[in-house]
């Protein structure tokens, strides 16, 4: 490091955003993928920012501005923003749950349990941000560090003593959770997502990896030993190993002993207790739950008992029933691991005397080769696969359905059509159902727009269900 300047200089604000700067602000200068934040310095100054951060000096140095050069000036924000805000991560008992499927899941149940056993709770989630009962909108699975700081010590501030993250794999690889000191990282699975992003599932798993390899010793690692990178995200940790299973022996074990739509009945180490969650991924994100509960000191009785009371995570495996008998389900499942369990889960529970209709899409300007994947897995799961637009965002809605149809096994050309106006696709799903059949409609959940070349339109798939219900049904 080298300070060019005042090195005993007080500034009011973090920002890393040149357009944002105010009075006395500490810019940092970043590189990102699309833009250099190198380019904004002089605007930074110009702005008023009275000191900077970046990895190289710029060739003019303005008088009564600080230059502060580091080597990477995104690992170095994270320590930054940790000290601005009195390093709030060590003041409260900070989990983060990573993983492709149930991270929002499992952040939510700890926060409602834990909101439930009395304790105020802060949750960083893709769905909300919440501090106690105040809740503010996400906008990203893993905000930036500054925001997370500020929320962390607006909770601490609060008299929060627990907060629940979740820790997406473009939060660790552009460092957004550098400086903050975790208690329990808890691993729900690891399959096929944001290749797009990461190019190849080993870099994926190396960058998941990671959040583990960083936990100091005085942290607790949690992974799900049935899936087979569970035990890889613990190979070079320093924290304390503990596991979770339904197959394999494990620190916390699970079984399902019985499952409908309303429910389930499940045994967890010994003890046996009902939960109105349902499906079996939701055994495993219970037994997560219940492992790191578990490990912040609480008595299992207590546990399953907060458990037994908790409600769905909105988007996730949500249910309702219209007066006409037909059985909706709307679930946020957008990759081809998270379709097959929520597939599979109805499929376990229904007697096959009903039908099960999917209405499913995929977004555009995301990873391309988990589109036939899909196409493949819903029409081989389902009696009749409707497959229609998610959130297109710039590509074409066509080109996308195209790419889904090219996974169809010739032997199911016959149980899917295609509908790229997902409204229309609903109307047809329901058109089409009789009284007890089954209408899954996947890929959006708690979502409440679709992105469209770069508009975001009002779409909620709750609302056009029951919308297209009223007006069908008269």
């Amino acid at each position: 490091m080298e300070i060019h300047g005042d090195n005993n200089r007080e500034v009011t604000e973090l920002v890393i955003d040149s357009r944002k700067v105010t009075e006395n602000a500490l810019y940092i200068a970043m590189r990102g993928t699309v833009v250099d934040g190198h380019s904004f310095i002089a605007s930074a100054i110009e702005k008023g920012a009275a000191a900077i951060v970046c990895e190289e000096f710029p060739e003019t140095l303005v008088e009564n501005v600080t230059y502060i050069q580091v080597k990477d000036s995104s690992k170095t924000l994270g320590h930054l923003a940790s000290n601005f805000y009195g390093n709030p991560s060590q003041k409260l008992k900070l989990i983060g749950v990573t993983g492709t499927n149930g991270k929002t899941s499992v952040s939510t149940l700890l926060f409602d349990i834990f909101k439930n056993l009395g304790y105020p709770a802060a949750l960083l989630s893709t769905v909300e941000i919440r501090i106690g009962e105040e809740v503010i909108p996400a906008t990203h699975t893993t905000p930036d560090v500054i925001t997370i700081n500020r929320i962390l010590a607006e909770a601490v501030e609060k008299g929060c003593e627990f907060a629940f993250m979740e820790v997406s794999s473009h939060g660790i690889a552009q460092n957004r959770i550098e400086g903050l000191h975790f208690k329990i990282a808890g691993f729900t699975n690891l399959t096929h997502d944001h290749l797009d992003y990461h190019k190849t599932f080993e870099e994926y798993l190396k960058t998941k990896k990671r959040f583990f390899d960083q936990l100091e010793d005085t942290a607790i690692a949690i992974t799900n030993v049935d899936d087979k990178n569970g035990n890889v995200m613990l190979q070079n940790t320093k924290a304390k190993k503990k596991s979770y299973a339904l197959k394999t022996m494990a620190d916390y074990h699970g079984k399902l002993l019985e499952v409908d739509f309303n429910g389930m009945l499940l045994n967890f180490n010994g003890k046996e207790f009902w939960t109105t969650l349902t499906g079996k991924f939701n055994v495993y994100n219970l037994l997560l739950v219940f492992g790191i509960a578990a490990e912040l000191g609480f008595q299992q009785d207590e546990i399953l008992q907060a458990i037994s009371q908790l409600k769905r995570v909105s988007g996730r495996f949500e249910t309702f029933k219209s007066d006409g008998g037909i059985f909706f389900i709307v679930d946020y499942a957008h990759t081809p691991d998270a379709l097959e369990n929520i597939l599979d889960s109805i499929n376990d529970i229904r007697t096959k005397n009903e039908r099960l209709i999917t209405v499913f899409g995929c977004g555009g300007d995301r990873d391309h080769s988990k589109r036939p994947e899909m196409g493949n897995i819903a029409t081989k799961k389902s009696t009749l696969a409707i497959i229609t637009s998610d959130n297109p965002r710039t590509e074409d809605p066509a080109q996308i359905i195209k790419e889904i149809e090219a996974g169809v096994e010739p032997q199911n050309f016959s149980k899917y059509t295609s509908i790229p106006d997902r409204k229309e696709a609903i109307k047809m799903a329901i058109k089409f159902a009789e009284p007890k059949d089954i209408v899954l409609v996947a890929g959006k959940g708690h979502e409440t727009y679709q992105e469209i070349n770069g508009v975001k339109h009002h779409f909620d798939d709750k609302e056009v269900i029951n919308e297209l219900w009223k007006l069908m049904s008269k």
